[in-house]
């Protein structure tokens, strides 16, 4: 993953601790910046974030009341991984149920930190493609709300299962999806139709693609698949 460009706040009391995290986040690749309260993460843009590093244990406000804040009053979504000595099951609990992605507890491998902030990274951001209404590749664009195909800036005409069955295969990539699957997703589970129908809703669908027919692939003996 390009971790180029994403900003991780890293909000803890233990100022060693937050060197250490800086140093390592810093040769990974990524934008760090440090406070060491709820209160002084509060003054900043949070929303400029990709990421918080959150210890629960701090001053007046602690991690669990400043995730509650940022979630609830803020409607703010940035993943939250927590730091902290505190590894009892309520305590854990207690942090995925205000919104947690992760959850760590102090002492911990640097190197174990590093792939879990690249897992959490990677998931938001697949989420946040998935709740787009636009879904882009190249100069193909499927507008899900407006129902519309773009290609080279000109629109291009679908049928609705045509349109549904293009959503179904980018919405996920690289999956691939079985003439029966693509039928109970687009079709229905009570529609009696034949999965000769998806072949030939495919067939209509790549002409209508033009270079990027290509990229629907079909898999021998498998399915169907848009290749990224």
């Amino acid at each position: 993953m390009n971790t180029r460009n994403k900003r991780i706040l890293i909000v803890d009391d233990e100022e060693d601790l937050c060197e250490i995290l800086q140093y390592n986040l810093g040769n990974e690749g990524y934008i760090t910046e440090v406070v060491h309260s709820a209160e002084e993460a509060l003054k900043l843009q949070l929303a400029g974030f990709d990421l918080i590093l959150l210890d629960v244990m701090m001053g007046a406000m602690s991690g669990f009341k400043f995730a509650d804040k940022i979630r609830k009053e803020m409607a703010l979504n940035i993943p939250i991984i927590f730091l902290t000595a505190r590894d009892t099951e309520n305590d854990i609990l207690t942090g995925f149920s205000l919104g947690a992605d992760d959850y760590m507890a102090k002492p911990f491998s640097i190197n174990e930190l590093t792939a879990r902030v690249k897992a959490v990274l990677k998931r938001a951001k697949s989420e946040k493609a998935k709740e787009s209404p636009v879904i882009k590749f190249g100069e193909l664009e499927l507008d899900t709300a407006r129902k519309r195909l773009i290609i080279n800036n000109e629109k291009i005409e679908l049928t609705k299962k045509e349109f549904e069955i293009l959503r179904l295969l980018l919405e996920n990539q690289t999956r691939v999806f079985s003439r029966d699957e693509v039928l109970t997703n687009v079709w229905g589970k009570d529609v009696i139709v034949t999965e000769r129908t998806v072949d030939v809703n495919i067939t209509r669908l790549r002409t209508k693609l033009g270079s990027y027919s290509q990229n629907l692939k079909n898999k021998t003996g498998y399915g169907y698949y848009f290749e990224f």
